[in-house]
């Protein structure tokens, strides 16, 4: 499976495009919020000739759903997340403001399909196989590649920190067990891509994580 990362928005999100030799793909979290940063993102999947069979969402904050429109009018795909962040889709426009964002007519098709623990997404030849790790927001999700080795953690677990829960429905307590009982125990060479930052190891966390 290959990976191309992006960085967009002003809090430096990461987007992730994945895909493999069948050129089927996924989009994970479109943070892409200025023009050119969403021209940036077509352009990538147009010239390789991609088709996107899923657009993924770790959770819903504003930073993470900027693309969810532009993807949609492209490709006429909506967004698959938990259904216990859908709430902050009816509150996009509160969100924006709190962080000082102006809207620039930022809307969301709504979710498309709800990702529940245990669920599989399939493309190409790839599985991703969702975790609900709840803490950061109340849907947070997680999409572990186990044959590839990698896991995507939207805002669970950054390099040497955790996401954080002082936003609607986040909860320290749930953060810190969610970690240890589905991340902590997948392999310690598994790759972790987070939302923002680089990326790093489960065994790094678990032995250098300060919050653990």
């Amino acid at each position: 499976m290959k990976i191309k990362i992006f960085e967009f928005n002003p809090i430096a999100e990461n987007t992730y495009v994945l895909y493999d030799e069948t050129k089927e793909c996924v989009i994970i979290d479109p943070g892409c919020f200025y023009p050119d940063e969403k021209a940036l993102l077509l352009n990538f999947i147009l010239d390789n000739e991609l088709k996107v069979r899923h657009l993924l969402q770790t959770h819903l904050h504003f930073d993470h759903v900027f693309g969810d429109g532009f993807i949609y009018e492209q490709f006429n795909i909506k967004p698959e997340a938990n259904i216990n962040d859908e709430f902050m889709l009816d509150n996009l426009p509160a969100q924006l403001k709190m962080f000082g964002f102006d809207d620039r007519g930022i809307t969301s098709p709504g979710i498309g399909h709800y990702l529940n623990e245990n669920d599989v997404v399939t493309f190409g030849n790839q599985r991703l196989i969702v975790l609900h790790v709840p803490g950061h927001s109340p849907g947070s999700i997680v999409f572990y590649n186990q044959n590839a080795g990698c896991v995507f953690v939207g805002d669970v677990l950054f390099r040497g920190s955790i996401g954080r829960t002082d936003l609607e429905g986040g909860n320290l307590n749930l953060l810190l067990e969610g970690i240890r009982e589905k991340l902590f125990t997948l392999p310690s060479d598994t790759v972790v891509y987070p939302g923002h930052g680089p990326y790093t190891t489960i065994g790094e966390e678990i032995k250098n994580n300060p919050f653990f």
